[in-house]
């Protein structure tokens, strides 16, 4: 199992809220600004699990997460979204791009952590 996480999201409190978090539980994080920053860091990092954040400028979650699936070595990398996004509408189009599962921000650490958990051992 690749214990390798990228959390990919604008705010940068996030990701180091998240990073620190996910190293405590004994993850290896790397973390990216925008869809753009994190495809520049493929496929140079071995990831077990995407983190992503829906709206960020640039490449936005929903659109990274799509090109992410249509590269053979990363389909099937399992995805947590992680975002303000709670609109049935939005949930649907993260689903339908392949995520397996989503949070809505404020998030519990624990609950996260356990998602983190399942999706590691998914693949």
């Amino acid at each position: 199992m690749d214990k390798k996480i990228m959390i990919v999201d604008d705010s940068i409190t996030i990701r180091q809220t998240l990073g620190l978090m996910l190293k405590t539980a004994g993850y290896d994080v790397v973390d990216a600004k925008d869809g753009n920053d994190a495809w520049s860091k493929l496929p140079a990092e071995k990831i077990g699990l995407f983190i992503l954040d829906v709206n960020m400028p640039g490449m936005d979650g929903i659109a990274f997460l799509n090109k992410l699936k249509t590269e053979d070595s990363l389909k099937h990398t399992p995805v947590l979204m992680l975002t303000t996004e709670s609109s049935a509408e939005k949930i649907a189009e993260g689903k339908q791009a392949g995520a397996k599962a989503w949070m809505v921000k404020p998030f519990q650490p624990a609950q996260l952590l356990e998602a983190v958990k399942k999706l590691m051992v998914v693949r």
